[in-house]
């Protein structure tokens, strides 16, 4: 059996893929993490099966301070065309659908909390998404978001922003996060732009109360992370 050499895409160091590490290392991944937040060169493709993109605090658009995100998308758009799976999430959703035609661009305010995530009829029949149940509790903490790419099936929606997650081929994008600990959520609160949104959505103060009801639900919410990845490896691997 071939190891399956993944490349993981990070844009700040407590965005890691959480449970989708834990699924990727279960399987016998091979994971070749690239911070291109600090500097990290991006890798050749060659050899690499699988893509995963997390999230970070910047804009897919904000190229101008974060250069390197230019090439991150070239990268992207080569993975897909070469038949290389992506799998994005949260900013690595915003940068695939970028990446494939789309465009990612500021909201017209954040979506903070622990929120209800509706899969669209398309997403009930997916090969993937058509594991999860109908509605489920995400973990959401963006200001951004994105149009689809040309040729994108919508799979999953929320009241508000429509686009929660697509496919375009064999790669899958969700704006949501499912593959986050009680642990990571708390040290998001402390990066700059992510203490504000939740100030300015959920009030000052709300942050304890905020990880204390993911905590009551962060095992279902991770299980059904699994579920999705597992499913999604079952279809690449």
């Amino acid at each position: 059996m071939r190891t399956m050499r993944t490349v993981v895409l990070q844009h700040v160091a407590c965005e890691p893929p959480g449970v989708y590490e834990d699924v990727l290392l279960e399987r016998g991944a091979e994971i070749e993490r690239v911070e291109l937040d600090e500097g990290d060169p991006l890798p050749d493709l060659t050899g690499v099966r699988l893509v995963v993109v997390m999230g970070g605090p910047m804009g897919a658009y904000e190229v101008e301070a974060h250069p390197w995100l230019e090439p991150e998308k070239g990268f992207l758009a080569q993975a897909v065309g070469s038949g290389v799976p992506v799998f994005g999430a949260c900013l690595g959703a915003q940068l695939l659908a970028d990446a494939l035609g789309g465009k990612a661009y500021p909201g017209t305010g954040a979506e903070v909390g622990l929120l209800p995530v509706q899969v669209t009829a398309a997403g009930r029949a997916d090969p993937v998404f058509g594991v999860l149940p109908p509605q489920f509790p995400a973990l959401q903490w963006h200001g951004d978001t994105f149009d689809l790419p040309p040729g994108a099936v919508l799979l999953a929606t929320s009241p508000a922003y429509p686009n929660q997650a697509f496919r375009l081929g064999a790669s899958y994008a969700v704006q949501f996060h499912l593959e986050v600990s009680t642990a990571m959520a708390r040290e998001w609160s402390q990066i700059p732009a992510y203490a504000k949104a939740l100030d300015d959505v959920l009030g000052p103060g709300a942050a304890p109360g905020l990880f204390e009801q993911y905590a009551a639900q962060v095992e279902d919410v991770n299980a059904h992370a699994r579920s999705l990845f597992e499913r999604f490896l079952d279809q690449v691997w």
